[in-house]
């Protein structure tokens, strides 16, 4: 599927971003015996950023994140793969810090009246155990306060491997963020495993109406 002919207007006319996990977590696989988590995410996430980018023409914003996080602006497929060749893997896995950041550009973007008009699409990629959790529960609530309507802004978590632990706390947000008082259920859940098997418009759109 070419997203721009048949994925819909609402994938259109939106930033994207995506929040991709260099934590030492990435090093350790349950997954898979022959190739770690942050060699098994690459072709998927290049591959995904190359829709992405169809999309947003301006280039797409990249965060990696462990202790700290580097964010990279107007980022192309091409400049991804070369990022993930100068980083390595090392440290705890801190989403909240990147995926705080990345809101918060949004949402001031918004305010000077430059963000798309469609809203934006955040990606995040991982395969650890999240530091914070709680924390990260509660700047998604936040975040869906602060929006107008709900498709303006879609939060997809895509977990690498399979630890329970992590599938647990991405279904919590998926299925019950508004019962634990979020203004817009803004989350979507996939598998890297799962993406494999899915047409990558899929992936935008669900990440925008889950």
């Amino acid at each position: 599927m070419d997203p721009l002919l048949e994925g819909g207007a609402a994938i259109q006319e939106r930033d994207y971003t995506l929040i991709i996990d260099n934590s030492n977590d990435m090093q350790i696989s349950n997954f898979s015996k022959d190739r770690k988590p942050w060699d098994l995410m690459q072709d998927s996430v290049i591959r995904l950023a190359t829709e992405c980018e169809k999309l947003d023409l301006d280039g797409l914003t990249v965060y990696l994140f462990s202790d700290c996080f580097k964010r990279y602006d107007q980022i192309t497929s091409t400049d991804l793969a070369q990022i993930f060749l100068e980083n390595q893997p090392s440290g705890k896995t801190n989403l909240a810090d990147a995926l705080k950041d990345a809101i918060d550009n949004y949402f001031e973007r918004r305010a000077l009246k430059i963000a798309k008009p469609n809203g934006e699409t955040i990606l995040v990629v991982t395969a650890g155990d999240i530091e914070e959790p709680e924390r990260v529960k509660q700047i998604i609530i936040c975040a869906s306060k602060n929006l107008r309507q709900d498709e303006e802004l879609g939060i997809s978590l895509i977990q690498v491997g399979d630890k329970p632990e992590v599938t647990k706390f991405f279904k919590l947000l998926d299925d019950q963020l508004q019962t634990v008082g979020a203004k817009f259920d803004i989350c979507n859940t996939v598998t890297i495993a799962d993406m494999e098997n899915m047409d990558l418009c899929d992936v935008l759109i669900n990440a925008i109406f889950g």
